[in-house]
């Protein structure tokens, strides 16, 4: 598989894609006036402690008030002596009113940010990411990415980072995916890193004013470049000379010539894109962002999806479409669902939807062509950066999964909804909207004096109404005894209208 980044820059946006075969699987976008605020660690201040939900709002200087639940609060824990890698045993919960109380000065950082009408979401545990670890500060265990599989390369990393770390280690570590394979002296260069961090924080925690930002992520360009970079990414190309030359830096501090002796280094596989073509349109992002807009899905086998997305959920729904297949309809229903199972896992991932997602796959009769198409899920979604989460096939055979979400989707961070319809995707018929005018013609009149009425609406309602509903206006001015004169006006919405009294 080959796999490439590209970032594209412009004055007030930074979009990256991750392209893998051809194929657009990714994109993050960051605009100038609105820079996602994960990771950043704040001073706040308590401003309402609510015992009902165990939760807190927390200040944190953001335009709404941050939300803060007592299972997202670190307390002191007892720690084993021999290996230092777990809190023996676990605490009981405690009442989020013996953890806060209003007015109280707390460090947080944000892990979701504000999405719709919520305000962004806090925790008390403070995690720095570097290329290869995350620093848990205080926190004294060592952990290991679920993503390298390998046991023995898991128990080497884990010794490396708990000797580098000392005895009896202040903070603990989480070592990621990207650390596999990697030295002993990348490992310590990372822990020397987070270490300078840390001390800058706490620092800056001191002094800084409620509200007031103590540590701040990455820039996108940079964030991509540590947190997707793998071995079997082959370029990261990119169109701006001074976003090229900051990459260029950030990665011989990373990973200098000689710390990856399996692959080239970092600095070798970032270039300067220089084409006439903008590179979105080269490697057809641009079409891709368009289509995953859309509701249906096409699959090359003439099946389709649709993807609904609401507040609750996301609703994954397949078809057969123009398939017909070559066997017979368990087969067909079979190869449908196993390509879908892979676009599904795709189209999450391009359009960033998070939250309980639940997919309605074609019904198969079949239970081993159930647990083909449920794998088949499964290895799709391992590509995955966000932590996923597959049930079985429920009694109704539909998979229900959960994706992690901390930032909005593709479609709420480039859309808004529609003014005409307020959203909710459907418009109301001239025909509706004719009796609507109607009813509000009855009512005005009988509240106020009027000899004639003027009504004012868009032109494809007036056109309805003279051409099929004429009859209906001459028996409405006989029975008030008014004269009703209509008015298409091309400013107004399908379902807007205006009835003026003279």
């Amino acid at each position: 598989m080959t796999e490439e980044i590209l970032i594209n820059v412009t004055p007030r946006e930074t979009r990256v894609a991750v392209v893998e075969n051809g194929m657009l699987q990714e994109l993050h976008i960051e605009r100038g006036w609105r820079r996602g605020v994960v990771g950043n660690i704040y001073k706040g201040k308590v401003q309402r402690v609510m015992p009902g939900m165990q939760a807190a709002f927390v200040d944190i200087g953001l335009e709404r008030a941050a939300f803060l639940h007592a299972a997202d609060i670190v307390r002191p824990a007892p720690v084993n002596g021999e290996t230092g890698e777990a809190p023996v045993p676990p605490l009981p919960p405690r009442p989020i009113t013996e953890l806060l109380r209003d007015g109280q000065e707390i460090i947080v950082q944000v892990v979701k940010d504000p999405i719709g009408t919520k305000g962004a979401r806090l925790t008390t545990q403070l995690s720095i990411p570097s290329r290869y670890l995350v620093l848990l500060p205080r926190s004294r265990v060592i952990g290991v990415s679920a993503r390298i599989e390998d046991e023995a390369e898991r128990t080497r990393l884990k010794s490396i980072v708990g000797e580098l770390s000392g005895a009896g280690p202040q903070h603990g570590y989480i070592v990621r995916t990207n650390a596999e394979g990697q030295s002993a002296e990348a490992l310590g260069e990372d822990i020397t890193y987070l270490g300078r961090a840390w001390t800058l924080i706490e620092e800056r925690s001191a002094s800084s004013q409620v509200g007031e930002c103590v540590y701040e992520d990455l820039t996108l360009p940079l964030r991509a470049v540590r947190d997707l970079m793998r071995r079997d990414v082959e370029k990261v190309k990119v169109d701006s000379r001074e976003t090229f030359e900051r990459l260029q830096r950030f990665a011989a501090q990373y990973l200098p010539p000689g710390a990856d002796p399996e692959s080239r280094g970092l600095a070798e596989r970032i270039e300067h894109y220089t084409g006439a073509r903008p590179i979105f349109d080269l490697y057809g992002v641009e079409d891709e962002i368009g289509r995953a807009l859309e509701k249906q899905v096409p699959l090359k086998s003439g099946g389709y999806l649709v993807i609904d997305q609401t507040e609750a959920m996301t609703t994954v729904d397949i078809n057969t479409g123009s398939f017909l297949g070559q066997r017979n309809l368990e087969e067909t229903v079979f190869r449908t669902n196993l390509e879908a199972a892979q676009s599904v896992a795709r189209q999450l991932r391009l359009r960033n939807l998070g939250g309980i997602v639940i997919i309605d796959f074609i019904d198969m009769v079949e239970p081993e062509h159930r647990r083909q198409v449920l794998r088949q899920l499964e290895k799709a979604l391992a590509r995955d950066h966000a932590k996923t989460t597959v049930y079985e096939f429920s009694p109704l055979g539909l998979v229900e999964m959960t994706r992690k979400r901390t930032t909005e989707s593709l479609e709420r961070q480039l859309c808004e909804p529609c003014h005409e319809c307020g959203g909710r995707g459907m418009l109301k018929t001239p025909e509706t909207v004719t009796y609507e005018i109607f009813r509000e013609i009855v009512r005005q009149v009988r509240q106020f004096e009027a000899e004639r009425l003027l009504v004012i609406a868009s032109p494809k309602v007036v056109a309805r109404i003279t051409e099929e509903e004429s009859a209906a206006v001459a028996e409405l001015e006989e029975f008030l005894g008014r004269s009703i004169r209509l008015q298409a006006d091309s400013q107004y919405a399908q379902e807007q209208f205006d009835v003026v009294l003279f």
